[in-house]
């Protein structure tokens, strides 16, 4: 059995991880995370007393915190689920985005080294690929395709992975790298499109849509992700690169109009507003490798996907709210605040 690190695992993909490992294998996880707006301990309240399960709250840039996390818990393997993700908070400002995202995945990858440990996996991002045309819906995105990044998120992503890439030539470390599409599912933090638009239209408020609203995305359940995280992890060949993606393609004002509908909600509630600066038009993930080479197949397709998410934020409403209104911070000082003093 391993002994996992799991960084930035109080997040929306990391925490769902976590519960993965937790229900499907006899792994043993460490959830080490910073706590920084997106990280919130209660979406593993579930799973808080397990005893294959540990918080720790440390910065994955702080290399002398990260090493004695390894060392206490006898860690043999790292995935890295921290960083910066979203795109308008890194065109509003970059610089926590070099930090955690190519700094911080510097400092996982020297303890690596230092430790030897036994594996260590990258968890990317299709946007290091930049952006497919619309009128050539055949042309996806593939392990091969160049790195071609257009903003200062997906810069500092493409960063990260390049040092993986020389981590892995130069001193020979057991590195894996996955790229997935889209995430959506139960504890995504509401700026993200479809938890954002379903509480917009359950608390009765206007939808912002930008542009067009003919932004095309590959989407992929998160259950579907932790599965195929875990193939890599036990099936992967060092120094791959696995594409992960739901061979969902939905234009943006599409899901929004459906999440409406599901909602018993009108059109009415869409408001076309600005778009962002550098928008990529369309994603596409060609999954083939992972499927052909792994035999990973996602369990769920869009229409089910959507139907439990939609489900899940109806049923807590209490969650999300208390994420839109920040109060989810005080969750760590209330029930970790005295233990970590």
């Amino acid at each position: 059995m391993k002994s996992i690190l799991v960084t930035g695992g109080a997040g929306f993909i990391g925490s769902n991880f976590i519960k993965y490992v937790l229900g499907n294998t006899g792994h043993s996880v460490v959830n080490y995370d910073v706590l920084t707006y997106a990280g919130n301990l209660e979406n593993l309240v579930d799973v808080e007393f397990n005893d294959r399960y540990k918080f720790v709250k440390g910065d994955i840039c702080d290399k002398d915190a990260v090493t004695e996390a390894v060392d206490e818990n006898g860690i043999d393997t790292i995935i890295n689920f921290a960083a910066e993700s979203h795109v308008d908070r890194s065109i509003l400002g970059a610089e926590e985005f070099i930090n955690t995202n190519v700094m911080g995945t510097l400092v996982l990858l020297q303890v690596l080294k230092e430790k030897g440990l036994s594996k260590y996996l990258q968890v990317s991002t299709d946007e290091v690929y930049g952006s497919l045309p619309e009128d050539k819906p055949e042309l996806k995105f593939t392990e091969s395709t160049p790195i071609t990044t257009n903003s200062p998120y997906s810069a500092s992503k493409a960063s990260a992975d390049l040092l993986c890439n020389s981590f892995r030539h130069t001193f020979g470390l057991p590195i894996l790298i996955t790229r997935c599409s889209n995430n959506y599912g139960p504890y995504q933090f509401p700026e993200k499109l479809i938890p954002l638009m379903i509480a917009k239209a359950l608390n009765g408020e206007d939808l912002p849509v930008y542009g067009d609203g003919k932004n095309v995305r590959d989407w992929l359940y998160v259950d579907d992700h932790c599965s195929a995280i875990m193939t890599v992890l036990d099936k992967g060949k060092d120094g791959d690169v696995y594409n992960i993606g739901g061979n969902n393609e939905w234009y943006n004002i599409d899901i929004v109009k459906l999440i409406l509908k599901k909602l018993g909600k009108g059109e009415d509630m869409i408001r076309y507003v600005k778009d962002r600066p550098g928008h990529d038009r369309r994603y596409a993930i060609d999954s083939s490798k992972i499927m052909n080479e792994l035999g990973w197949t996602p369990a769920h397709n869009f229409e089910d996907g959507i139907e439990l998410t939609i489900n899940w934020y109806v049923e807590n409403k209490n969650w999300w709210k208390k994420v839109m209104s920040g109060e989810y911070k005080n969750y760590f000082e209330q029930n970790y605040g005295s233990k970590m003093s």
